[in-house]
């Protein structure tokens, strides 16, 4: 819960690196909450998903804030997370970078978060 927290802290902070546990815990929280919204609205019987969109709006700038830095982390450009606009194969590559090591030391975005 601490990474979830820590990235909407970071709201709109492009700039520096994220480890792999801070995104891939941010995205787990993300997936979490997003089921919890959906139960909430199947419940209510609402027509329209009504919190599962108030959700994603609210999560979308933070979503791409900690990916672009887990680029950064990879030694990657924030730009490459257009790569998941060509369709299966761009989703697949930018899943892999996701899954990859970061840079040992410091790189052009900053110190190793893991040092």
């Amino acid at each position: 819960m601490e990474w979830f927290i820590k990235c909407i802290k970071q709201y709109a902070d492009f700039k520096g690196r994220a480890r792999r546990k801070e995104y891939w815990m941010f995205t787990l929280f993300c997936t979490i909450f997003n089921i919890a919204a959906m139960l909430i609205d199947v419940i209510l019987w609402a027509e329209l998903p009504i919190f599962e969109t108030l959700f994603s709006l609210f999560i979308f700038i933070p979503s791409l804030a900690v990916g672009i830095r887990r680029l950064h982390d990879i030694g990657k450009s924030g730009w490459m997370w257009l790569i998941a606009f060509i369709p299966i194969v761009g989703a697949i590559w930018l899943l892999i970078l996701w899954c990859k090591d970061g840079e040992p030391g410091t790189n052009n975005w900053g110190d190793n978060p893991k040092e």
